[in-house]
């Protein structure tokens, strides 16, 4: 009799037992959460992207004629003419390329049969104004012997003095005849020169042509030689481009932005250089163009881009390391505060066409709206809502609610 009471009391426990575990596990447990605060300091909103450095003034040295080009870079020179990327220069002294005439082109079979003809032309002029030479000359000697006798003749009061003067005359028209004879086969010799010059051939012309055939381009600044254009030895025309010669130490950079962003810089602004590999610099903005391009981002998307330039601030010795064309990030500043109310960005969502944040009051979340200002990559200026210390929610998931309860994950 003593033993039929605890039954029923070890079932009622167990019962028991069994309804506060399942109670126990179905009650919702707070979800882990990133928690952010709400405080006060400085912001600042800026325009970041990706930029190049450039040398401000480069000067591209041009073959100032038609020609052969020298190979400029010559690693096998022995102290000859040889220059490469980096090598200083000085205004009027260092020669910074070589050239030579042009050999003679190929000529097809029309071009050749042409020229031969031309050739056995002007040999036959050669023998003709020659032939000339020899009649004029006999001519010349005859007017001379008519002129002693007729002289003799009227010196002995045998002939009268007109016929002297008539010897006389025909004697220098022979003498001028011989004379211009002697200058038309000189002519003639100079066409037959020009004729067989053009039959000249490259494997007939001269390899090596004199020094003093030469055209030696020299720098037009002091600089440095920022890039060899015409590295190898070639044929160019007039104006075609040698050398880029320049400063590094007058090195600015540029940016292109995004013509959105580009509207709210004004020149003067301060700006934040680094992503080079070396200790982060300062400028300023020194220009935006008033005109802006069409570029093609890296996913295909065509964006209106203005280029900004900017100058450094700081002294070379900071950023001398940095050359042309290098690549830079830069962080253009638009509005600074010392003091305002900032939140990640992360903590923000839309609720209907306002702002608002997951506050968490006493354990569980509260759906707040909030009023923003400016705001960065990574932190909003809050006008209202919100009070300095209080916390909010990161990156809220659909599982968050109003009245959910939440707890702040833990990181360790």
């Amino acid at each position: 009799m003593q033993r039929s009471w605890l039954k029923p009391v070890i079932g009622a426990l167990a019962i028991g037992l069994s309804v506060f575990g399942l109670a126990w596990f179905a009650w919702p447990q707070p979800i882990a959460v990133d928690l952010a605060t709400v405080v006060a300091g400085p912001m600042e909103v800026t325009v970041d992207d990706e930029a190049k450095t450039r040398v401000r003034h480069i000067y591209t040295v041009s073959a100032p004629v038609a020609g052969k080009v020298l190979r400029i870079s010559n690693p096998d020179s022995h102290g000859g003419f040889s220059l490469h990327v980096g090598d200083r220069v000085t205004a009027g002294e260092t020669v910074v390329a070589i050239m030579q005439p042009i050999a003679p082109g190929l000529l097809d079979v029309r071009s050749r049969a042409e020229l031969q003809a031309g050739l056995a032309a002007a040999e036959a002029a050669v023998k003709l104004s020659e032939a000339e030479i020899r009649r004029s000359d006999v001519a010349l000697e005859l007017s001379r012997s008519e002129f002693q006798r007729t002289q003799t003749l009227v010196r002995t009061s045998t002939a009268p003095a007109k016929l002297l003067e008539k010897a006389k005359a025909d004697m220098d028209a022979n003498d001028a005849a011989m004379a211009s004879s002697k200058a038309q086969l000189e002519v003639r010799r100079s066409e037959l020169a020009t004729a067989a010059a053009r039959l000249i051939e490259p494997s007939n012309g001269v390899s090596d042509p004199p020094p003093t055939c030469c055209i030696q381009v020299r720098a037009p600044m002091s600089g440095r030689v920022l890039k060899v254009i015409q590295e190898s030895e070639n044929i160019v025309q007039s104006g075609a481009p040698l050398v880029d010669i320049g400063d590094p130490l007058d090195l600015e950079v540029v940016a292109d932005l995004l013509s959105t962003d580009a509207v709210g810089i004004d020149v003067g602004a301060a700006v934040r250089i680094d992503g080079w590999g070396g200790s982060p610099t300062l400028g300023r903005v020194t220009r935006v163009d008033p005109s802006g391009f069409v570029k093609v981002s890296a996913l295909g998307i065509e964006e209106q881009r203005v280029r900004t330039t900017i100058e450094f601030t700081e002294p070379p010795a900071v950023w001398s390391r940095l050359g042309n064309d290098y690549r830079v990030v830069v962080h253009v500043g638009m509005w600074s505060a010392d003091r305002v109310l900032t939140l990640p960005v992360g903590a923000l969502f839309r609720k209907g066409d306002d702002w608002a944040v997951f506050a968490v009051v006493s354990g569980r979340t509260r759906t707040t709206r909030v009023t923003i200002g400016h705001r960065n990559s990574r932190l909003v200026e809050v006008l209202s809502g919100v009070s300095a210390g209080d916390h909010v929610v990161l990156h809220p998931s659909d599982r968050i609610r109003d009245g959910i309860a939440v707890a702040e994950r833990d990181l360790s």
